[in-house]
């Protein structure tokens, strides 16, 4: 990649994992409105449920998500109580036993959570809600502490996928990001969940972390793919966003590399594993060619949602747990962050809504084109009709990247190009009506 094209496209542009993205989101969308959005739910629609546990005993200094430290189990005890009282509530504002095809456990680290208390939640789920017989049942896994019970427990539950965190396999880059975690513990758990059960695994790996090299991300690239044999690979960028997340300040900063080693990782990577035999969905996910995330991009169903590409194509989704979002077809809704925030309105009998966004038929328009371009990089703006080809003034924003071969643009048809897959954020983001090309909160394209 030419080093002008990269300064000039690597903008910092949302990860489009929703449209309004979630900075835009605000407290003119309440409880009020999550109350009347779910009573409108058609109820023989299936729903997507997101449950969020926002703790670990051990602090990774990239992360992003929102999650606390703790060294003692009385505050996931407590926080289990409030976490079922609001699946109650909202199962109770829903009135009858709604269908169910995705849940997805995610965090902090949901493998924190005690054998006893997992099988506990999960029925309470089973109890309130109709799980689909083919539902996609995933959580994601930390490997260090695991214990085996907990692993009978989720499978015991019904859980058919799992998502487990490597990052880098290094030693040094371990230490860099305070995540030591061996290969062979993490082959432990993923044989583990093999025998008894468990379908599909899936490996989420990183690359622009300290110390990180081309040599390095293939290195362990190869031995993760040797010894796991994922049916999926998530490759994530490492967003350095200090003044958002305080304890990314303990890395150190002049070990994190530049932007043309950046790419270098990222296309090593990619193109390592699609010589490993995984087809290549998307921006930044790659899957076995018979699996369902594959099947699913061939077929032009590929979605996408918080947590990237999915099969999820249920219409509504619920989140559960303080800063869970969900989105329904009037719009999103967020969860209040802090923990106090969340008991106090759960204890009250409201749903925990800090903010959200109702949408506008130009949003919901905008939303489907810009998740076209995110999972199939092509769109064709007359597939909308007359409002997709209003749209068609954006193109002209496009001319720099067809110019520098990175879409073609032909009549209203947009095809992102393989120089410009990489970049198909910024792409997107010529629809996007709401970005402010100053702002710094987003990560970098690449």
């Amino acid at each position: 990649m030419d080093q002008a094209l990269l300064a000039k496209y690597d903008q910092r542009v949302p990860r489009y994992t929703s449209y309004p993205t979630a900075p835009h989101f605000g407290p003119a969308v309440g409880a009020a409105d999550y109350r009347r959005w779910l009573k409108a739910l058609d109820p023989a629609l299936p729903l997507s449920l997101y449950v969020h546990v926002p703790f670990c005993d051990t602090l990774c200094w990239f992360c992003g998500c929102h999650t606390k430290i703790v060294q003692r189990y009385e505050p996931v005890a407590a926080y289990l109580q409030v976490l079922r009282r609001e699946i109650a509530l909202i199962a109770d504002l829903l009135g009858d036993r709604r269908g169910v095809c995705h849940v997805h456990f995610g965090g902090g680290s949901p493998t924190i959570l005690r054998p006893d208390d997992f099988t506990e939640l999960f029925a309470l789920l089973r109890g309130r809600f109709e799980f689909t017989p083919d539902a996609d049942i995933a959580v994601e896994i930390d490997p260090r502490g695991l214990e085996d019970g907990t692993v009978h427990a989720m499978v015991a539950a019904g859980v058919n996928r799992a998502s487990i965190g490597v990052q880098d396999l290094d030693p040094g880059v371990q230490c860099a990001v305070n995540r030591v975690q061996s290969l062979a513990l993490t082959k432990r758990v993923a044989d583990l969940l093999r025998q008894v059960g468990v379908g599909s695994i899936n490996v989420d790996l990183m690359y622009g972390l300290p110390r990180q090299n081309v040599a390095g991300v293939l290195a362990t690239v190869d031995a993760t793919v040797e010894s796991l044999a994922p049916e999926r690979v998530c490759l994530f960028g490492y967003a350095h966003v200090p003044w958002m997340k305080s304890h990314q300040r303990m890395i150190d900063e002049r070990a994190l590399p530049g932007a043309e080693e950046r790419f270098a990782q990222a296309m090593a990577v990619a193109n390592r594993l699609r010589d490993l035999g995984y087809d290549w969905i998307g921006l930044d996910h790659f899957a076995r060619p018979d699996d369902a995330l594959a099947r699913a991009a061939r077929a032009g169903r590929l979605r996408r949602n918080f947590q990237g590409y999915t099969t999820d194509d249920a219409p509504a989704r619920l989140g559960f747990g303080p800063s869970a979002i969900g989105a329904l077809p009037e719009g999103y809704v967020q969860n209040m962050v802090p923990m106090h925030a969340y008991r106090g309105a759960v204890e009250a009998g409201e749903p925990p809504i800090a903010r959200g966004v109702a949408l506008s038929a130009g949003d919901r328009l905008r939303r489907a084109v810009i998740e076209r371009l995110m999972c199939e990089q092509k769109v064709d703006l007359d597939d909308f009709g007359p409002d997709g080809a209003a749209l068609a003034p954006a193109l002209a924003k496009l001319t720099d990247m067809e110019a520098d071969g990175l879409v073609r643009v032909a009549g209203h048809k947009i095809q992102v190009t393989a120089i410009g897959r990489p970049f198909v954020r910024t792409v997107c983001a010529v629809f996007d009506e709401y970005l402010d090309p100053g702002e710094t909160r987003h990560a970098r394209a690449v």
